[in-house]
């Protein structure tokens, strides 16, 4: 009888206890989307060469710790310093020349007023010999009727007659000197639009020469490859004294201070993913340590999409797999300045995310 009743109260104990584990387990598991396809993602940036020269110096080892602004390779800089001064010579010429293109323009422009302004004397001039042969022609008609009522002599016949020649010759004369004048002042104003468009041409010229000093500089400063954050460089593919090509792959530098999580979760979880939801890091790599973080974004496409041969379920037979889809997830417990040593992009992880 004791036995029987031993036998009951260890089968109770265990249906107690996996009671209370299942219910346990199953509070512990509502409320929560889980999946351990995930990794720790970071900037990974490929240096790459701007200019085609012979790689000078080599300032890092592989592997090694760098800061934003650490020069990691230096190129031959002599062509390229050749290049800046012979630019800088070109420019300061067509900044010369567009002074004296200004110089020659004022020059031409008052020679054009000046000419202007004699043509408008010489209107004048016309005038007052017009009204001096029209004065003398009415004088000689005076004597011409007079004479030949013989109430003027022959002598003032013949002074009327000279004056009047006088007047006209005058008159003509300063019609042909009015219409020099004023060609010659069509041919200055002429001139000095030319001198306006020289100018314009000079200003030109100069903004070209200073596009071609910019792009001189610009590859001067691509001489020196700059570290773009603090991180680690590595996968050196160049060696020093080698003739690098423009777009050539140097190094690669890993942004180890900003990081985050890319969690690859099914599609039959996404229905109870939603951003700002809370998140439980754990990674592989370091046992205990537990990071908190957020539902940031969604990436807006499957992997497969994102592949280089994405499946296309239009051709062949066709099987259903479940989708994975990339979440990111900010580290939120670890700032850029209390990341922890031996964290780095590709890492494994598992998050646990609270959905209600």
């Amino acid at each position: 009888m004791k036995q029987k009743k031993k036998k009951g109260l260890i089968a109770a104990i265990v249906i107690l206890v996996v009671t209370g584990s299942g219910a346990w387990y199953w509070k512990s598991s509502t409320g929560y989307e889980t999946t351990d396809n995930a990794q720790i993602d970071g900037n990974i940036e490929s240096m790459r060469s701007g200019i085609t020269a012979y790689l000078e110096t080599i300032r890092f080892t592989d592997n090694q710790t760098v800061k934003a602004g650490d020069t990691l390779m230096v190129f031959s800089t002599i062509a390229l310093q050749a290049k800046v001064k012979q630019a800088e010579a070109v420019l300061e010429n067509a900044k010369a020349n567009l002074s004296v293109s200004d110089i020659k323009a004022l020059a031409s422009r008052e020679d054009a007023n000046a000419s202007f302004q004699n043509s408008k004397g010489s209107e004048q001039t016309i005038v007052i010999a017009k009204a001096n042969a029209e004065r003398a022609q009415q004088e000689f008609d005076r004597i011409t009727e007079l004479l030949k009522l013989k109430g003027a002599t022959q002598e003032q016949y013949e002074a009327a007659q000279n004056k009047l020649q006088v007047a006209q010759a005058d008159y003509t004369q300063a019609i042909s000197k009015q219409q020099s004048v004023a060609a010659t002042s069509l041919g200055l104003q002429s001139t000095a639009n030319a001198a306006h468009h020289q100018i314009t041409a000079s200003q030109a010229l100069v903004k070209q020469r200073e596009a071609e000093l910019a792009l001189a500089l610009d590859d001067l400063h691509h001489a020196y490859i700059i570290a773009p954050f603090d991180g680690i460089v590595t996968r050196r593919a160049v060696q020093t004294g080698q003739y690098i090509s423009t777009g050539q792959t140097l190094c690669a530098v890993i942004d180890t201070k900003h990081i985050w999580i890319t969690a690859n979760f099914k599609e039959t979880q996404l229905n109870s993913i939603k951003p700002g939801q809370e998140v439980e890091i754990k990674i592989d790599a370091m046992p205990g340590v537990t990071a908190k973080g957020k539902i940031e974004s969604f990436a807006g496409a499957t992997g497969a999409k994102f592949s280089l041969l994405p499946p296309d379920n239009s051709t062949g037979n066709f099987i259903k797999i479940t989708q994975r889809f990339p979440v990111r997830i900010s580290m939120d417990f670890f700032s850029p300045q209390n990341i922890p040593t031996g964290l780095y992009p590709g890492l494994s992880a598992f998050v646990k995310v609270k959905t209600i």
